[in-house]
């Protein structure tokens, strides 16, 4: 519900030298300022002015919205937001240590209670049946998928072929990503140890996914029956419809597990594999792909997310070992990330002109680039690469700024009914014919983007080591994200003021603390998702806002760890 006049603010907490940003949005105009109250006595501790009233275009909210930014307030403590007719804010913390401090153990603890290590689980999935088969695998282990479902995915959306999530795999590369990061932080925060296993146990289960013909098998599918034996290997189709078409693509995980097991090679532990072991099937893989890709695309055709998952599974492997044959597998799959950036800054999905936009991974084609570029140290590679970055972030901030947006949610263009156009979420009609529902996965994405982007093509001193427009657009997207959005729902389960309700699913899992739901989307039934919504229930389908998916965490994941880099 949205109230005559509220604060939206971040409901968990800030850098103490970072941006820090509230939306105040009321029915009727607004005058004077607005004061940071010191939580514990009421007195005010900084005071500042409202910005200028501002409307969203189609939001119909019915409210008008003013910024209030007290970025220049730098003093730790626990806080509220105040008006001068005493309306507050949710209590929030201004931190030296930010948000990776207050939200990573939370986010590995949520990993750790998504573990599919059940009995029921483990005696099923240790020898699950391949579809249209006899044969069974074992694959037990990893994590299920969301906090309505069980399933195990490396992704699900195959066959739409442009829309296609990393699940399974950017889970553990992101958690392998963070402890590689800020291991001084994790140690500090007793946090190390646990991140640690958690990938672990992503590697392995990865591991047994790969089959001797050494490709990953893509699911595990609950079919939504309560009876584990229900369970099998399979390929998704729309409407849950399942085939043997079960080979992961670099698209479709594929690229992703194999540059998460490479990373996590290097650090010379494993569990049930070992780091050698890590590697050689990071390795068969990559091989196995390199000639196979093609028959795993649904459609017989690469596109940008094959460039993008096979870029991180090459350069990772390059790192892993040096070979030149990654290098240049590295190279070639920047060239191609690179030639598909059109004179708009977004990146051309397909051969033709279809715009790239993603409900997760909008920003993994700059962070693929980013990684590429630790190891890449030719000029003659390096400068296409950044220039490729450089144009991307102009578009991101320009696309965002182009409309009044007090939020500073991240617009972005795409193509709907043959027409090129831009908005704030992703198009309900689209070549899934189902799937559409909250991003706070993309948002987290295209926060890690800005920073580790930025960092390269616009460094800066201040905070994030950015220039300070890309360090506020990363800060709006985790805020938006713990509550500074028009229904002042904080995402993170378990943190803020307010949640969305607790869901149950099979084997007693379920929504969990730290564990992110999907958000805000389109207004339902307009196809172009223009409009906003967000609803706690919808007979059934209340689950495309309220529902925890492993993506969106391991974004949110990467986005605190680059903030929280020194």
């Amino acid at each position: 519900m949205i109230l005559p006049e509220a604060i939206y603010i971040n409901q968990v907490g800030f850098d103490r030298l970072g941006p820090k940003c509230a939306i105040v949005g009321a029915t009727a105009p607004l005058a004077g300022g607005f004061d940071v109250v010191d939580a514990s006595t009421g007195k005010s501790v900084f005071h500042g002015k409202l910005g200028k009233p501002v409307t969203v275009d189609g939001w119909d909210t019915g409210q008008t919205y003013y910024r209030a930014d007290f970025s220049a307030f730098h003093k730790a403590g626990h806080y509220k937001l105040a008006l001068p007719d005493k309306t507050v804010s949710a209590e929030f913390q201004v931190t030296d240590e930010g948000l990776a401090a207050l939200t990573v153990p939370s986010i590995i603890h949520y990993y750790h209670q998504q573990r599919a290590n059940t009995p029921q689980e483990v005696e099923v999935d240790s020898r699950v049946q391949l579809f249209g088969s006899d044969k069974r695998v074992d694959m037990h282990g990893g994590w299920c998928d969301a906090s309505g479902d069980v399933s195990k995915y490396f992704s699900h959306l195959a066959y739409a072929n442009f829309m296609s999530p990393q699940q399974t795999p950017m889970v553990v590369w992101s958690l392998v990503s963070t402890r590689d990061r800020i291991p001084g932080q994790l140690e500090k925060w007793g946090a190390k140890d646990a991140i640690e296993k958690e990938a672990v146990w992503g590697a392995d289960y990865m591991m047994r996914a790969l089959s001797p013909d050494n490709f990953f098998y893509m699911i595990i599918f609950s079919y939504f029956n309560k009876d584990p034996n229900a369970r099998r290997v399979v390929g998704l189709h729309a409407d849950s419809v399942t085939t043997d078409e079960y080979q992961c693509a670099f698209r479709e995980g594929g690229g992703m597990a194999i540059a998460a097991l490479a990373r996590i090679s290097r650090w010379g532990i494993g569990g049930d594999f070992t780091s050698q072991q890590y590697l050689d099937g990071a390795k068969r893989a990559f091989a196995h792909l390199e000639a196979n890709n093609l028959k795993y695309d649904d459609d017989g055709k690469e596109n940008v997310i094959d460039d993008y998952c096979a870029l991180m599974a090459a350069t990772e492997l390059w790192i892993a070992t040096n070979d030149s044959h990654y290098e240049a597998a590295a190279r070639k799959r920047a060239g191609n990330l690179e030639h598909r950036m059109t004179d708009a800054g977004y990146f051309r999905a397909d051969d033709g002109s279809r715009p790239f936009w993603h409900a997760g991974d909008a920003g993994l084609p700059v962070v693929a680039l980013a990684r590429y570029l630790d190891k890449e140290k030719d000029e003659s590679h390096r400068k296409p690469a950044l220039s490729t970055i450089k144009h991307w972030l102009d578009y991101q901030i320009k696309v965002t700024d182009k409309v009044p947006n007090p939020f500073g949610y991240p617009r972005q263009t795409f193509r709907y009914k043959d027409k090129i156009q831009d908005g704030f979420f992703i198009p309900h009609d689209n070549e899934t014919g189902w799937w559409w529902q909250g991003e706070n996965a993309r948002l987290g994405s295209l926060a890690s983007a800005a920073i580790v982007g930025g960092r390269l093509v616009y460094p800066g001193h201040g905070p994030y080591g950015v220039q300070p427009r890309l360090a506020e657009f990363a800060s709006h997207q985790t805020s938006w994200v713990l509550g500074a959005n028009p229904y002042s729902m904080c995402f993170m389960y378990g943190f803020g003021a307010k949640n969305v309700p607790y869901m149950h699913s099979q084997f007693g899992h379920g929504s969990e603390k730290g564990g992110i739901s999907n958000g805000i989307t389109g207004k339902k039934g307009n196809g172009d998702g223009s409009g906003i919504d967000f609803r706690e229930s919808d007979d059934g389908n209340e689950w495309r806002w309220t529902e925890q998916w492993l993506p969106h965490a391991a974004w949110f994941l990467q986005a605190v760890t680059a903030m929280s880099e020194r």
